[in-house]
């Protein structure tokens, strides 16, 4: 896989070590399962598979470079270029600017820009609304375009499903930047929903085979919908895609679920005139990130740690998955580590940041689980062990500990 020129201040000494370790080890990811590394009197329990993804990467890569290229030039960001404060931050320190927030409010507008100005289009990509906004204000959208190439994938998947008369069932949350990207490609092929999880699958189920009134639909789906969709012709053929930050394994159940129900409803040797297989649309690294997490559950541990933007919708869903078992700690960074005895946390079920006590119990060993989300940097995981390792052992010297994890 392609290796990215990365700023060197993302990289981490702990982090990056293991990863080489695994890597040399199991070159294929044949093998999900954690590994232990002792520093001190705690054993950090790590996944196989986590932070930064190859669309994050070339997001990064882009992102500096067209700092490097146009010193003289206006510099500026569509919005977010991947969901982690940090790493928008650095960028933003350089002189760059938001033309958006992550929920499209405009901040700067569209009119003041000039053909001089850079516009990077961020991971996430955008809708063909804002691309024909930009054009024909005359700005090169394609030079500095950071669209993840998975997220393109899905796009092109759609495409060629709405060629072949296909509605589009994209599972994904309606607000979320990529999301409303592929909604605006989709949309222009083909009659298209957007179904937030299994729950309002569902309703998309009961619909299909005729439980609930055409109203009901309608009301449930308001703007998730394609403006010409029609109840009674685009619910018979169906393809699902997905927002490829969601859960791989949500997005299979909900391809499942509905598959079962066009069986229900045209029988098993008509099944192919009414679904598509779509499983390859899902991203390689939301798989893997899920399989590791998945791998983690397998251990014994005193609490999970996973870091990474709150507004970021893959590292949300690792939460989930952990927090099935062990007591979780959802942190930015390690300056939400208040002390041996206080964290900051974000509940992404109240979407509030809560102080808890208590949190580095008095017990020794201690087994403690670390992770992040795929637009984290892994030295931002280092930070955090760091800090944790010098909370526990206040009066041994932390190089001396790290030293351990080496070997």
């Amino acid at each position: 896989m392609k290796q990215f020129d990365v700023p060197s201040v993302y990289r981490s000494s702990i982090i990056g070590k293991i990863k080489s370790k695994r890597k040399l080890e199991d070159p294929r990811k044949k093998d999900f399962s954690a590994s232990e590394h002792v520093i001190g009197k705690i054993t950090f329990i790590i996944p196989r598979h986590f932070g930064f993804c190859y669309g994050v990467e070339n997001a990064i890569e882009k992102s500096y470079k067209a700092i490097a290229e146009n010193p003289n030039k206006r510099i500026y960001l569509l919005s977010q270029m991947i969901h982690n404060p940090d790493v928008n931050d650095d960028l933003q320190s350089y002189g760059l600017k938001f033309l958006q927030d992550t929920n499209g409010r405009q901040l700067i507008p569209f009119e003041s820009l000039t053909q001089e100005d850079i516009v990077i289009i961020p991971a996430f990509g955008t809708t063909l609304q804002i691309e024909d906004q930009l054009r024909n204000r005359g700005v090169n959208i394609d030079t500095y375009n950071t669209t993840c190439p998975f997220v393109e994938k899905v796009w092109n998947r759609s495409e060629k499903l709405g060629e072949n008369g296909h509605t589009l069932v994209i599972h994904g949350k309606y607000e979320h930047e990529e999301t409303r990207a592929t909604f605006s490609r989709s949309t222009k092929n083909a009659p298209s929903i957007i179904v937030r999880d299994l729950k309002e699958t569902q309703v998309l189920a009961d619909a299909i085979l005729g439980k609930i009134s055409e109203k009901h639909f309608f009301n449930h789906f308001l703007n998730k919908l394609s403006d010409d969709f029609q109840f009674s012709r685009d619910l018979k053929k169906i393809g699902v895609v997905n927002q490829t930050t969601m859960l791989a394994s949500e997005t299979q159940e909900i391809a499942d679920f509905l598959r079962k129900t066009m069986i229900l409803k045209y029988g098993v040797d008509e099944i192919r005139n009414h679904i598509a297989d779509t499983r390859d649309t899902l991203c390689y690294a939301t798989n893997d990130n899920q399989s590791a997490t998945l791998g983690l559950l397998e251990n014994i541990a005193d609490f999970a740690i996973v870091v990474g933007g709150y507004n970021s919708s893959n590292t949300s869903h690792l939460v989930e998955l952990l927090e099935r078992k062990f007591k979780t700690y959802y942190i930015k960074g390690s300056s939400e580590i208040l002390s041996r005895n206080e964290i900051l946390t974000y509940n992404i079920h109240q979407q509030t940041l809560e102080k808890f006590t208590q949190f580095l119990p008095q017990k020794e060993p201690l087994r403690i689980i670390v992770t992040s989300g795929a637009s984290c940097p892994d030295s931002m995981v280092d930070s955090v062990i760091r800090k944790i390792v010098s909370l526990h052992h206040p009066n041994e010297s932390i190089d001396r500990l790290l030293e351990q994890i080496v070997v």
